[in-house]
């Protein structure tokens, strides 16, 4: 995948109507075509980021220079990514506040007075920290995706005391868990030697492969639980749909391990069922308008 980020200047001054319209029209395109990404417009600026198959980012980087609604067209960053830093949205939309950015470190009068193709293409170091911000922005402004459990702002000083120090419980106990996987791990290791090592030496049988799948598995579950200790001081996900869909990974794991020819019918429907319950529930939570 590719990021890339461009800065234009508009022909004309756009209205707010005009700006919803192309805001519809670059979320249905590029929805179509995996393409994630922000826009901002101030002062007859555009300023873009484009996230996605470096083939198709490169595409619509191509057409959006030919665009006779704006001219100036500035690259100012192209680079390979691992991950996106706009997973949400086929094309976030934000508004530029100047007094509030000029705080943060770096921006000063940026936004008052650089706000160009040009001034973007000659102050690059400001884009990493400015991408955090709006990434962090869109999070809290889109209520789907925004959920904090220990919020640490709250008008009752006891209250926000309370948050803090459960927050910080919180983060001992994923410290522990650490732990716990690091131990798990040194399990895996010691479950193969012991395997390899008993008569007849380097054979591993089928009941000894159940096993160390097992271990294995204990291992994966433990990184899960993990992630759900950590959730509780994440504002990106919503803590009953990592709930669902650590559970749902923990028994479609289990069910790998199974061995058939000991486990009562019982048993093996009851999993089915879970699993099928399971998957259900967390399609309905990802099910969206």
């Amino acid at each position: 995948m590719i990021r890339i980020t461009y800065a234009s200047t508009a022909l004309k001054e756009w209205s707010s109507d005009e700006l919803l319209q192309l805001l519809k029209q670059c979320r249905i395109n590029n929805s179509a075509k995996g393409i994630t990404g922000i826009l901002l417009y101030s002062k007859g600026t555009f300023f873009q980021v484009l996230e996605g198959d470096e083939a198709t980012v490169e595409n619509v980087y191509y057409k959006i220079q030919n665009d006779k609604r704006h001219k100036d067209v500035t690259l100012i960053q192209k680079e390979k990514i691992v991950e996106r830093a706009f997973p949400y949205w086929s094309m976030g939309f934000e508004k530029i506040d100047a007094k509030e950015l000029s705080k943060m470190e770096g921006f000063n009068d940026f936004f008052e007075h650089d706000f160009t193709p040009s001034g973007f293409a000659s102050h690059k170091n400001i884009i990493g920290p400015l991408l955090s911000h709006l990434r962090g922005k869109l999070v809290k402004e889109v209520a789907a995706e925004y959920h904090e459990e220990l919020p640490t702002e709250h008008d009752d000083p006891f209250i926000r005391f309370l948050h803090l120090t459960i927050r910080a419980g919180v983060k001992f106990l994923a410290l522990l868990m650490v732990g716990v996987i690091l131990l798990s791990i040194l399990d895996v290791v010691f479950t193969i030697y012991a395997k390899i090592s008993d008569p007849p030496y380097l054979v591993i049988t089928t009941n000894d492969l159940l096993e160390t799948f097992g271990a294995f598995l204990a291992v994966l579950i433990a990184i899960e639980i993990f992630i759900n200790i950590t959730l509780y001081i994440r504002s990106d996900v919503i803590p009953v749909k990592l709930v669902v869909a650590t559970a749902l990974m923990a028994i479609s794991r289990k069910v790998i391990v199974f061995d058939y020819k000991h486990l009562d019918p019982q048993y093996v429907g009851a999993s089915a069922l879970v699993v099928v319950a399971l998957g259900i529930t967390y399609m309905l939570i990802q099910k969206q308008d």
